[in-house]
């Protein structure tokens, strides 16, 4: 329940700071410093997954070489 509360918290500042958003150049600001946000949390995620041996050079090789599209079931 303390986690429900915190977060409930967490997303009413989120709406604090929306609030106060007045230009375009706010809304650019606030979309580059959550863009950074993430890249950090990827390239964290990512520097584990290298330490543990779960991904390598190999792996990486390998995911440039799949074709991962999306099959569409075109009926005719």
């Amino acid at each position: 329940m303390e986690a429900e509360m915190t977060l409930h918290q967490a997303k009413m500042n989120l709406l604090r700071v929306v609030d106060c958003i007045r230009t375009i150049d706010d809304v650019q600001a606030i979309q580059q410093i959550l863009a950074n946000y993430y890249a950090q949390k990827a390239e964290a995620e990512m520097d584990r997954l290298w330490d543990n041996g779960t991904i390598n050079e190999q792996v990486i090789e390998q995911w440039g070489q799949e074709h991962m599209r999306t099959p569409y079931n075109h009926a005719q």
